[in-house]
């Protein structure tokens, strides 16, 4: 027994025996057959990721995931084009296809036929109980809806910020009548967007008639297309609550023309898209001019008529007169001092109407965008000019005195500086919020709150101590201007700081003659 296992133990195993050999593309198309086979036809749920939308050829290729793995997809054009439920980034679906692999990438893939939501029908059924419940409570009546103003002066809108729809509905506005746009910002989609937009309906609300801000005379909540998920923001209770207890006319733009949410059954009107809202909300300045047009046409017309139909019944009565020219005379008389009367009103009735409609085409002409651009022109040419002006002159003054004393320089550039302010923020006080925030967020803030930027000789800012030696130049940076120190060692103690406090109070080149003098020059 010993002697036959050694030749057994010591030979080699044959890997190859009656194995055939196959190509890779054999090999490929084995397992793309075994895994269509055992896999026909599947239904899978996840969300939709890596959406780009159709490549060139017209196929979609992007891919389903959940929490643990990760699917690649196919959607041909032709199934594409039958689709109900398009594709979209993030979107919970079950899809139906075919179970294949891609020899190419060696990978599997399902090729879609059909796909629909997951979860639509719990959303719908949620959304159908609370439809019916405020319906009962009656925030949806016709009765409570008002008509937006014709012509507001202030046009109050909730939506993003930065997407397209806030720049679809001022590009619209532009075009047909040029009026003030405040924006609430607001997030569209999320968990939290009843609540940002809900917020921004009652904002609008709370703001004074009179006030610094002006109170929107109607308000618009917008939103681009997106699926039934994306809108669920809208049609939360409070969104609809908030919109049927504002007291500012409300148009609701929500999505694309089929979609439908609580906030469009209670605002008081709904558009299709959130062009049409601004459409809805401000008319064609252009067709008002037209119309202002045919009226005074029709009413010189109609005067015309009148006058025409006064004569020929006066030469009708006249010619049923039987009387002599005597007995006529003062008739005649009387009716020539009545046709005077009357032309003498009707010359003073259409002055009157001429002044009206001056005083309207006026008040339009002064409020077409090229009138406004070309008084903001004006207006900014001179003050451009005063400006510069200004500045020659106090620059020259301070040429002349800046020789004598540091402070009376400093006096005249804080003067200078105070007056160019002033006249900065009579003239932009649209602005000082927005530098306000900035200067709150920047390093200034920080400079105010006792904290000291410090630069070397070479204007480079040191972060660390242990990058200085001693005798280095330091510029400190304080909130009220800038010193210059020099590096005498490491931590120091009381005393030494004592000594030091006297000379350096003695230096005046350690400190700044004035507080804004850095910010002058």
């Amino acid at each position: 027994m010993p002697s036959e296992r050694a030749p057994q133990l010591e030979s080699k195993p044959n890997l190859t025996g009656n194995m055939p050999e196959l190509t890779v593309s054999e090999l490929a198309g084995a397992l793309k057959r075994t895994v269509e086979e055992r896999f026909g036809l599947v239904r899978v749920r996840g969300e939709i990721g890596s959406w780009r939308g159709p490549a060139a050829s017209g196929h979609a290729y992007f891919s389903l995931k959940d929490e643990g793995a990760r699917l690649d997809a196919v959607i041909w054009k032709s199934a594409l084009a039958r689709l109900k439920t398009k594709p979209e980034e993030g979107l919970q679906v079950i899809a139906t296809g075919r179970l294949t692999t891609f020899p190419g990438k060696s990978s599997y893939q399902i090729i879609i036929e059909a796909l629909e939501p997951a979860g639509v029908g719990a959303l719908m059924a949620l959304l159908d109980e609370r439809r019916r419940r405020l319906a009962a409570e009656g925030l949806f009546d016709s009765a409570r809806k008002r008509a937006p103003p014709f012509l507001p002066r202030v046009i109050g809108v909730v939506t993003s910020p930065t997407g397209a729809v806030i720049r679809d509905i001022l590009h619209r506005l532009r075009e047909r009548f040029p009026r003030r746009v405040l924006v609430w910002p607001a997030r569209v989609q999320g968990e939290s967007c009843a609540a940002e937009v809900a917020a921004g309906i009652e904002g609008f609300n709370a703001l004074a008639p009179e006030g610094a801000i002006p109170r929107p005379d109607v308000l618009i909540v917008a939103r681009g297309g997106g699926s039934f998920e994306d809108l669920w923001g809208f049609n939360e209770e409070i969104v609809a609550r908030a919109a049927a207890a504002s007291a500012i006319p409300l148009i609701s733009a929500i999505g694309h023309e089929t979609d439908t949410t609580l906030i469009d059954l209670a605002a008081d009107l709904r558009a299709p898209t959130p062009t049409a809202a601004a459409e809805k909300a401000a008319p064609v300045r252009a067709e008002l001019v037209e119309q202002i047009a045919v009226l005074a046409r029709r009413l010189q017309a109609a005067q015309r008529r009148l006058l025409d139909d006064r004569r020929a019944r006066l030469t009708a009565l006249e010619r049923h007169l039987a009387s002599p020219d005597r007995a006529l005379a003062t008739p005649r008389q009387r009716r020539d001092l009545v046709q005077q009367k009357l032309a003498a009103a009707m010359r003073a009735g259409l002055d009157a109407r001429r002044l009206r409609l001056a005083r309207a085409s006026g008040l339009l002409a002064r409020h077409s965008p090229q009138a406004e651009f070309a008084r903001a022109c004006e207006r900014l040419r001179g003050l451009s000019a005063r400006l510069a002006q200004a500045m020659r002159a106090r620059l020259a003054l301070e040429a002349e005195r800046v020789a004598f004393s540091r402070r009376r320089a400093a006096q005249a550039g804080e003067r200078l500086l105070r007056a160019f302010r002033h006249g900065l923020e009579a003239r932009r006080g649209a602005l000082a919020r927005i530098d306000a925030l900035s200067r709150s967020l920047g390093p200034e803030a920080a400079l105010q709150r006792g904290f000291v930027l410090a630069r070397d000789k070479s204007g480079q800012i040191v972060r660390s101590a242990h990058a200085l030696t001693l005798g280095d130049q330091l510029s400190l940076t304080f909130s009220d201007g800038v010193a210059l120190v020099r590096v005498l060692g490491g931590e120091v103690s009381e005393s030494t700081r004592k000594e030091e406090a006297a000379p350096a109070r003695r230096r005046p080149s350690g400190r700044v003659a004035n507080k804004d003098q850095g910010q002058l020059f």
